[in-house]
């Protein structure tokens, strides 16, 4: 399965699991049932990953990469999902993605206007599909990291279809089913691995921006 399919069926996953989610009522004993948070991520601006966008993230990692050069760089948002999607499509955003970044405090957003008919694999949901549009925003929020020279991660912190939250219990397993071969070491459960250049030592998230630090010999 290529790489773009893995992240359709990643957001698509999430449509599944938090329709059935609040759904539960019809098919969950009461007993199992446990509460999830129902309040909205803080609004912010939203913008388009471009070309742009990863071309100023790829700046800044070549500006790193100087022996001479400074020991950081900072991103925005926009640029910092750029990286992100271009690490698992393995090229540049385009404006058919429909994917869109926003950088709040510590944290960075990333969502889809998933289109539910371009993907298949829905069948299992049954009565459930009839609850869902042919088009679905779906919304992961997380925080990045270095993990081990070479390795990074996009931890998913909160995922949202529309505004209703997904128990992060599942994310993880999700992320499972959407990889292919072994989880990385040291890499969360909840969180997709980002191949980074091995100079890259540190990443820290701050005020809606990206940081990233070269590593010091």
């Amino acid at each position: 399965m290529g790489c773009i399919a893995r992240l359709g069926c990643l957001f698509v996953l999430l449509v599944a699991c938090v329709v059935a989610w609040f759904t539960r009522d019809r098919w969950m004993p009461r007993r199992l049932h446990s509460s999830a948070s129902t309040a909205p991520a803080a609004a912010g601006d939203w913008h388009p990953l471009t070309v742009a966008a990863a071309d100023s993230a790829a700046a800044a990692l070549n500006q790193l990469s100087q022996s001479r050069g400074q020991v950081f760089q900072t991103i925005s948002a926009t640029a910092a999902g750029s990286f992100v999607f271009q690490q698992l499509a393995h090229r540049a955003p385009t404006p058919s993605d429909s994917l869109e970044a926003m950088g709040n405090g510590d944290r960075i957003s990333l969502r889809a206007n998933v289109k539910l008919s371009d993907i298949g694999g829905l069948g299992d949901l049954g009565p459930m599909l009839g609850m869902l549009k042919d088009r679905e925003r779906v919304t992961l929020t997380g925080t990045m990291r270095a993990v081990s020279p070479g390795m990074a991660e996009f931890q998913i912190l909160e995922a949202r279809l529309r505004e209703l939250p997904v128990p992060h219990a599942i994310v993880s397993s999700l992320v499972r089913r959407v990889e292919r071969g072994a989880h990385p070491a040291g890499v969360d459960a909840d969180a997709l691995p980002l191949p980074i250049p091995r100079y890259v030592g540190d990443i820290r998230v701050a005020r809606g921006k990206v940081t990233l630090y070269k590593t010091v010999q």
